[in-house]
This record gives C-alpha cells, structure tokens and sequence, in this order.
C-alpha cells in the first residue's frame, strides 16, 4: 500500500506542478513563465519526486511509463492495475486542487482548456491528429529508454533523477506546440474531466499514443541495452 500512496502522492505533485504552472504561471502578466517554464516545471517535478520517493515506489507517475518498465521487464504485471489506479487518482485530485485554486481569479474560463491536451483545433499549434500521434508514441519511446538507461545497474548510481527530469523538460520543449504535451495519460485525464467537452473527446490519444510508445521505447532498450 505505501507504494500505491507514494504513485498517488507523486502524480499529484506531477499534475499540480506541471499543469498548475501552464494554468496559473505561464502568461501572468509581465513576468509569465512561457513555455520554458513549463517545460522546467514538469521536469522538476519528476526529478524532485524521484529523489522523494523513488525509494519506495521507483516513481512511475505515469500509467505509460508502469506499462513500458514492465515491457521491460522492470515490473511485475502484477502490480499495473493499482499503480495505474493510484497514478489516476493522483491526477485526478491534483485536477481538482488546481481548479479550485484557479477558479478563485474572476474570469476564470475552464473551457479554454485547463492545460488540456488535444489536437486539431485544440493543439496549441494546430496540428494535426496524425502529427499528434507521431509526436506522443515517439516522445514517450524516447522518455521509456532514458528511464531504463539511467536507471541500468550499469549506469552511474544516483545520478537518474537527474537525466529523466532533464529528458521531460526536453520533451515538453520540443512537443507544447503540438500537444501541449502528454507522455502521460494520467496527466491528461487529471485536467482533462474538468475542461469536460473536447477534452474528454480527445483524451483516447494521451493514453493510446503513449502506452504505444512506451512499449516500443522499453522493447528498443532491451535490445540495445542487452548485456553481452
């Protein structure tokens, strides 16, 4: 159970943190953070939880990534279900804080996206859905073999929080534009039930795409990173 805890407290400080910086910090008047506050915020989200709790539950965070790890043969298939519940739940009450915090500024329009993720007419640069598709399988194959990487008993020891932080920031710069950036259905599904309409209709992607992607990053590293 402390395990299960620790995935619900993580993702939530993920959700709140990340999503919470785009709702409430990226265009604030004058001294609004932008998209490469953004992108910081997410990465220092996982690279502080890592360090809080990774001990304890190896810090997923992210439904995909429980998927990819066990594609990798890094995780019981066991323990998916109450992780992905846990990281969900997490989420979803981050969601739900940050929509209570943000509802407290007049003018607050939800329906402007809350940090949705979407594509089409809802992805922030117009991109398409096949575009969508190819950025989220590609972004979070490439998160699954920095995470198997760094955290290899064969790589430097203590050092992992670090790469995988830095590997979400680089993700979220190259993909705000197209997404807003997923890599993470639990993230998506956090914000997404309180923006409701669009939102909720394009969800399916953030948890196919990524799952896909996962899988394919996590197959490629056990090749690559099979030991001789």
């Amino acid at each position: 159970m402390k395990k299960f805890f620790a995935e619900f407290f993580g993702t939530f400080w993920l959700v709140l943190g990340g999503c919470g910086s785009a709702v409430l910090a990226a265009a604030f008047p004058d001294v609004g953070i932008g998209l490469l506050g953004v992108s910081l915020a997410f990465g220092l989200t996982v690279l502080t939880m890592a360090f809080a709790i990774g001990h304890i539950s190896g810090c997923h965070l992210n439904p995909a990534v429980s998927v990819g790890l066990w594609a990798g043969g890094r995780f019981p298939a066991g323990q998916l279900v109450p992780y992905i519940i846990a990281q969900v739940l997490g989420g979803v009450v981050a969601g739900a804080v940050l929509y209570v915090i943000a509802s407290g500024k007049a003018g607050f329009d939800v329906t402007a996206g809350f940090a949705s993720n979407g594509f089409g007419a809802h992805s922030p640069g117009g991109y398409s859905l096949s575009a969508a598709l190819v950025c989220e399988v590609v972004m979070t194959a490439m998160f699954l073999i920095v995470i198997l990487g760094s955290t290899d008993e064969r790589a430097p020891q203590g050092l992992a929080p670090i790469a995988i932080g830095l590997c979400l920031t680089l993700i979220h710069l190259i993909s705000i534009p197209v997404t807003n950036t997923s890599v993470n259905p639990a993230r998506s599904t956090g914000v997404a039930i309180f923006a409701g309409g669009w939102a909720l209709q394009q969800l399916w992607l953030f948890w196919v795409a990524p799952i896909i992607g996962a899988v394919l990053g996590a197959l490629g590293y056990r090749f690559i990173g099979a030991k001789e």
